[in-house]
């Protein structure tokens, strides 16, 4: 439970929830200031225990795992509404936390799938060429996912260069059977170009812990040069990524495609 909230710390809270995608301002619950997302589709509640300590609480279950080290997870009485709540001990880090939740509720699995059934409803889906404007529209959406879910950073190197950066499915468009495995946030890795191309060919594959494995078929000058002479590892790797990781593991790396490029 929140205690009553100065008019600074009112202030710094609603610009924390604006500033962070939470545009839509609703009616206060008691002393939970609650706020809304036109993008979004997670509400979140901000309160603070003698203006020192901040709380989020969301109404998302899946967006609370996942914000790992975002916050400290609080065990205090929810307001109706919410599933599980945040604390952070100063301003700068409740924006940090704000803003995560944002990008995992955009992001994380069959939000991107929601969104992609909207803006394809009315798309003819008779020709190729008209399932191919289907198929970027969704391969758009989860580029953009896979941005949000890495905060725009190779998952391996850390560039931070959105535009150089590549969305990867660890189990290829192609082969997925449903478009919530070709939308998943999860069936998929943000690289750096060179990186993609060796995962998608079968020169690198990623164990289960993140650490990444080199083929054989590379020979130590095209290791050095790729920068795959030294050990290497994917971040923020989730139990939804190892769900798919052993499909590429068999299917994928080492596969006959590599040997031959």
């Amino acid at each position: 439970m929140t205690t009553s909230l100065s008019s600074i710390i009112v202030s710094r809270l609603e610009k924390a929830a604006t500033d962070n995608g939470f545009d839509q301002e609703l009616e206060p619950e008691g002393d939970w200031l609650v706020f809304a997302s036109t993008q979004s589709r997670l509400r979140v509640w901000l309160g603070a225990f003698d203006d020192v300590v901040f709380l989020a609480a969301f109404s998302q279950q899946n967006v609370a795992r996942a914000l790992g080290e975002y916050g400290t997870p609080v065990a205090a009485p929810m307001p109706k509404g919410a599933v599980a709540g945040r604390t952070v001990l100063d301003v700068p880090a409740l924006h940090r936390l704000l803003r995560r939740a944002f990008q995992l509720s955009k992001a994380l699995p069959n939000e991107l799938l929601h969104t992609f059934d909207k803006q394809v409803a009315a798309l003819p889906k008779t020709t190729e060429a008209e399932r191919f404007v289907v198929q970027r529209v969704g391969q758009n959406l989860f580029r953009q996912g896979l941005l949000d879910l890495w905060e725009g950073r190779c998952a391996v190197t850390g560039l931070a260069i959105p535009a150089l950066l590549r969305a990867s499915h660890i189990k290829p468009w192609a082969d997925c059977e449903t478009d919530a495995e070709r939308l998943d946030v999860f069936n998929g890795i943000l690289l750096a170009p060179h990186l993609d191309a060796a995962f998608d060919r079968g020169f690198i594959t990623v164990q289960d812990d993140g650490a990444i494995v080199v083929s054989d078929t590379l020979d130590a000058n095209a290791r050095a040069v790729l920068g795959l002479d030294q050990a290497l590892r994917v971040r923020g790797l989730g139990d939804g990524h190892r769900s798919y990781l052993p499909w590429h593991r068999e299917r994928v790396f080492n596969a006959p495609l590599a040997v031959q490029s």
